[in-house]
């Protein structure tokens, strides 16, 4: 399980310029202007060995009156409940406020690890003014920037230092069967899914959305094969998601995609694949998870409709190209034998392994129809590939001038890895790396 540390304080600390910097992306918006962060930002971020999912929250004030201000505060209180760890946003240029002093009593009653943090101390010479913060009665204070990166470092390693020991996943403990998540947003028909698998209704069928709150667990048996199947809340938009049992129900849900071998993607037919169906099978990509995409309700639809739906969830998820979609109704049992079949064979592929012989033969006659494209006046070679890993493959290509190597080029390798190997519905990843050239006798170093 991947630690969840929750970045919280008050509004314009720098909240959200930090949790960039940890996590080396832009995905927080940064302003000058308090309140800009509203709704929770996930990112995956590796600190001091340990890799993390950090939570960016809005802005904490408590005694505002303002329904805006109180919201934040809910969704700040759900980040805190389901953290492993909290790291705490002080002004370290300005005096303790009131705010500050209801941050550090809500997260000393939360008896969760707690690592605090002086932001905006640029400059050695501003030590002495964060030094105010201990007023508060924190224990230890860790002075940074996060505009210039000035002791994040330290930062990460004080933050890896209070993290929960690592354990191996739950997947690994569990004999080698697949785990299962059922994703998507509330409605998509998850849980009546789940109930037809498992053949009773452990899980709360309702039309109303949002009745699953807690990932639900059941060992299944299709076709003389074992899988752990988990119903996962449904996650909705961020701008949606106000209340504070629902924001743990998100986490929970993120957890058990991050537990399980294979996400399937719920998405209802006759609605079409939204934004945030896209946003979840991004975060089912970036995790490296095998991925299956199930229209559900297509009983609900004409001959014509279910071809136009498949048609459009193609286009709208372009950017997992390789995913199947499979089209079922979890209502009437349509299409759930062939996305059990999937899941079987997606499982298989997780674990492939092609012999570095085999792969070079492939790649030999790949390379003589289409070399790599010349750029920069060189052309770049590869020399040999291997796979690394398994769960989900990883291969190594071996070349010169990696570096040169086109995007689109990368792209098709991977395609053709795809096509010749059968990994249909996992993540492939190529990384390139350089060898160096042999020199010849005489010539020059």
């Amino acid at each position: 399980m991947t630690p969840i540390v929750a970045v919280v304080g008050r509004p314009n600390v720098g909240k959200s310029t930090l949790f960039n910097r940890l996590s080396g992306t832009s995905l927080a918006i940064v302003d000058d202007q308090p309140g800009v962060t509203r709704d929770r930002h996930y990112a995956s971020a590796h600190l001091h060995g340990r890799n993390v999912t950090l939570v960016d929250t809005g802005g904490f004030d408590p005694d505002s009156d303002d329904p805006m201000q109180q919201g934040i505060a809910r969704h700040v209180r759900g980040a805190i409940e389901e953290a492993d760890v909290v790291l705490c946003v002080l002004d370290g240029s300005a005096p303790p406020t009131d705010a500050d002093r209801e941050a550090v009593a809500l997260l000393r009653r939360s008896e969760k690890p707690v690592v605090y943090a002086a932001n905006k101390v640029d400059t050695a010479g501003k030590l002495g003014e964060s030094a105010e913060l201990y007023r508060l009665g924190i224990p230890e204070l860790v002075a940074v920037s996060a505009l210039h990166g000035r002791g994040t470092a330290e930062l990460a390693a004080a933050i890896a230092g209070v993290l929960p020991p690592f354990a191996p996943s739950e997947e690994a403990s569990a004999d080698g069967i697949p785990r299962v998540a059922l994703i998507g947003k509330p409605n998509a028909g998850k849980s009546s899914l789940f109930n037809r698998l498992a053949g009773e209704e452990r899980a709360l069928v309702d039309e109303r959305p949002g009745t699953t709150r807690d990932p639900v667990d059941q060992r299944i048996k299709f076709a003389g094969r074992t899988f752990i199947v988990v119903d996962t809340a449904g996650i909705r938009r961020r701008s949606r998601v106000e209340r504070g049992i629902e924001l743990v129900s998100v986490m929970r849900s993120i957890r058990a995609l991050e537990r399980a071998s294979v996400a399937v993607l719920m998405a209802d037919a006759s609605e079409g694949v939204s934004e945030q169906d896209a946003r979840l099978v991004g975060l089912a990509t970036d995790r490296r998870r095998a991925l299956i995409v199930a229209l559900n309700k297509m009983d609900t639809l004409g001959k014509a409709e279910r071809a136009a739906a498949v048609d459009k969830a193609r286009t709208d998820l372009a950017f997992a190209r390789w995913a199947p979609i499979i089209s079922i109704s979890a209502k009437t049992g349509l299409g759930v034998n062939e996305l059990m079949q999937k899941v079987g064979k997606a499982s298989d592929e997780l674990k492939r392994r092609v012999s570095t012989a085999e792969l070079n033969r492939f790649f030999r006659s790949i390379l003589e129809r289409q070399p790599p494209p010349t750029q920069g006046g060189r052309a770049p070679r590869i020399y040999y590939l291997t796979q690394a890993e398994s769960s989900p493959p990883l291969f190594i290509a071996w070349a010169s001038f990696p570096e040169r190597i086109k995007e689109s080029y990368k792209r098709f390798v991977e395609n053709q890895i795809r096509t010749a190997f059968g990994f249909d519905s996992v993540p492939v990843t190529v990384h390139y790396r350089a060898r160096e050239r042999r020199k010849h006798p005489g010539e020059e170093a």
